[in-house]
């Protein structure tokens, strides 16, 4: 029997939730069983598997970023959309730690494909039609930002930039800087 109240739906957000607290790793359909006070085998009527689970949790991540970022994005152009865009990754890795890190997670290429994922490039490369980059150069241009995007966060989240000075809120904005002025004087090779 199927307990009232608990949908996929559901149960994927109540993971989400429990990745921020405690970490996406540690985000199983017997941790979730838990929380609901049910049995580990009345969740598998809408999930077959933790792997299901953090699949569902990635993709809820990815359409929360996308959401974000689109709005970030309204009506800006060059630096400017790129500073915005850059700080939706940061501001929800911060905000959502576990669910930040759940967009990590390698999909299957046909999920990839249909998810919130392809927004995110295509919001990528509409900040870099701004710096009048073609291929290959703009497709070399998304994988830097997206390096530079997540591997500081990641590393500010670690803990790696709180031992010293300057705040590493200075350090963001130069980068930032930097990035813009890197794509704007693009060397063509």
């Amino acid at each position: 029997m199927v307990r009232v109240g608990l949908t996929r739906d559901r149960l994927v957000r109540a993971g989400a939730e429990l990745a921020d607290e405690v970490g996406f790793d540690q985000v199983t359909v017997s941790a979730l069983a838990r929380q609901f006070d049910v049995k580990v085998a009345s969740l598998y009527s809408h999930l077959r598997s933790s792997q299901e689970l953090k699949t569902g949790i990635a993709l809820l991540a990815l359409e929360e970023l996308a959401d974000r970022g689109a709005a970030a994005l309204a009506g800006r152009a060059g630096k400017d959309a790129l500073t915005a865009f850059a700080n939706v990754y940061r501001d929800y890795a911060r905000e959502h730690p576990g669910r930040y890190a759940a967009a990590q997670l390698r999909l299957d290429p046909e999920t990839a494909a249909a998810s919130a994922g392809v927004r995110h490039a295509q919001m990528t490369r509409a900040i870099l039609r701004g710096y009048d980059l073609t291929e290959p150069d703009q497709t070399h241009a998304v994988r830097l930002l997206g390096s530079v995007f997540h591997g500081y966060v990641s590393l500010e989240m670690q803990g790696g930039f709180s031992h010293s000075a300057p705040d590493s809120q200075e350090s963001w904005s130069r980068i930032l800087d930097s990035l813009d002025a890197t794509l704007r004087n693009w060397p063509a090779l």
